[in-house]
């Protein structure tokens, strides 16, 4: 039997996309579960808030990380999922990463599930503000910090042994914490972005996961709830995810190269692409 496309199995339902970090590492930004990956213990909420030699570690690391990770460009993914929403071919695009890539490519309605890590937010008076304002400031506190090397991680820090001669900044309005506008592990994620992203899947024709393992359940649990609806959901993905069983139909390959051979020969067969045929249903 002849594998399924992507076209037999949506058809001309407009797609709800939902993005995870296999989406970005064609960015250069390194994703925590993808095959290879090593075994990463990011910064919880908890640790960043407890003492200010956490805040200071954390703020270390991401200082010298963010100088490389504003550089970052979107990909042949984020390009080909701009045209699509300008042809009218989605309904939503859902994303966990926090690198604002979409945006930067020009997709006009992103709800960034986990936040932005290009905005900072005041622990006590919730102004928010650039994070280029603040790397500034904390390039001038810290003189020549930026250039120490380490290895980069994948909310956009480097890992670093030593950050004890950092100099952290507080908030210019209140002199409070500065903690990046992002989702940390061990931090429920703001309820109106949930219920905005379940209005998506209520209202979807099907849903397509790109690059993402669906291994927590700020991501997952939409899958639940699309499959729940009898909608197709289709996994693109390298790797196993948390959402295989539930999936219509399940790709084992790139992101990028899916959907730039979609666009360019919809009717190909991906041949070359490993489909799991236990998830085709």
């Amino acid at each position: 039997m002849d594998q399924p496309t992507l076209d037999d199995v949506l058809g001309d339902r407009r797609w709800l996309v939902l993005t995870g970090a296999g989406v970005s590492t064609d960015s250069g930004i390194p994703d925590y579960r993808g095959p290879g990956s090593p075994v990463r213990t990011p910064m919880t909420y908890q640790e960043f808030v407890r003492t200010p030699e956490g805040r200071q570690r954390y703020w270390a690391r991401a200082h010298v990380g963010w100088s490389r990770m504003r550089r970052a460009e979107p990909n042949a993914t984020h390009h080909v999922l701009v045209e699509m929403e300008r042809q009218d071919s989605l309904t939503g695009l859902i994303t966990q990463n926090v690198d604002g890539l979409h945006t930067r490519a020009g997709h006009r309605d992103v709800i960034d599930l986990h936040g932005r890590i290009d905005r900072v937010i005041c622990l006590q008076c919730r102004d928010l503000t650039p994070r280029s304002a603040l790397h500034a400031r904390l390039s001038a506190l810290n003189p020549g910090y930026e250039t120490r090397v380490g290895e980069v991680a994948p909310d956009g820090d480097v890992v670093l042994d030593e950050t004890a001669d950092f100099r952290v900044a507080d908030c210019t309005s209140c002199g409070g914490d500065l903690k990046p506008d992002v989702v940390f592990f061990g931090e429920n994620v703001p309820k109106d972005r949930v219920a905005r992203s379940y209005a998506l899947v209520e209202e979807a024709d099907a849903l397509v996961v790109l690059g993402s393992s669906l291994q927590v359940m700020s991501g997952l649990r939409f899958v639940r709830a699309a499959h729940k609806r009898g909608i197709p959901v289709v996994i693109i993905n390298r790797g196993s995810t948390r959402g295989d069983e539930l999936a219509t139909l399940k790709i084992e390959a790139g992101c990028a190269e899916t959907l730039t051979l979609l666009r360019d020969t919809p009717s190909h067969r991906l041949p070359e692409m490993a489909v799991d045929p236990a998830q085709q249903r």
